[in-house]
């Protein structure tokens, strides 16, 4: 029936269209907010002030969905998780979470790949950026023989470039940039820092009044 009402949508203009999707789906989509010609299905959505997502993004299999005032996903981004259905796969993770979270003036711009089977959160003001990204929250265990998966976190106003690889149990910290095509595959904690290769490490410190660690506002010129 979700998929039905999510369908039937589309042949609606947008005000009529948000009130659809909020009725019956019980999505908490703001006046201000708005969702182009995308499949967006989580089993919740919130979408605060002044937020949107792009034309051809794919959104399912996720619980929630929640993004903060003025944050933004871009066109032809593929975000999905696995749910917490009873399944042998993921039995043994019972606080697992299939979520995206973004924090205020966050951005994810186009044509990534983002895998929710476990939490992903994307700081306030940080910017998933470039294009061909991914995030893999789950994967094999290859000791145990088994599925497995664990959250990543992106920090407040760090910066992903483009064609990266974020692994399941990642930390970049906030006020961090991690440079094009590096695979980032455990938790760190230096902000202000320049991580890059494969693996990413910390290479460089980055000086704390960058205009970009500093802005009010996300949109950048």
């Amino acid at each position: 029936m979700r998929n039905l009402i999510m369908a039937i949508s589309f042949f609606f203009p947008w005000f009529m269209r948000r009130w659809i999707l909020n009725t019956f789906l019980g999505f908490e989509i703001h006046p201000t907010s708005r969702i182009g010609l995308a499949w967006v299905l989580p089993r919740r959505l919130i979408m605060e002030a002044h937020t949107s997502i792009g034309h051809l993004t794919v959104c399912k299999n996720l619980e929630l969905i929640h993004m903060h005032e003025y944050a933004v996903i871009g066109r032809g981004n593929w975000i999905t998780g696995f749910p917490p259905i009873e399944s042998k796969h993921f039995a043994h993770l019972p606080d697992r979470q299939p979520q995206l979270i973004m924090g205020e003036h966050s951005a994810v711009t186009n044509r990534h790949l983002i895998d929710c089977t476990s939490k992903v959160t994307i700081g306030k003001f940080a910017t998933f950026a470039g294009f061909r990204s991914q995030i893999m929250t789950h994967s094999v265990d290859i000791e145990k023989g088994r599925q497995t998966a664990a959250p990543v976190s992106i920090g407040d106003y760090s910066f992903v470039g483009t064609d990266c690889v974020i692994l399941g149990g990642s930390t970049l910290p906030n006020y961090s940039v991690m440079g094009a095509k590096s695979l980032l595959n455990k938790e760190y904690e230096e902000s202000h820092h320049l991580y890059v290769g494969i693996p990413a490490r910390p290479v460089k410190a980055l000086p704390q009044d960058y205009q970009y660690f500093c802005r009010e506002t996300g949109f950048i010129y």
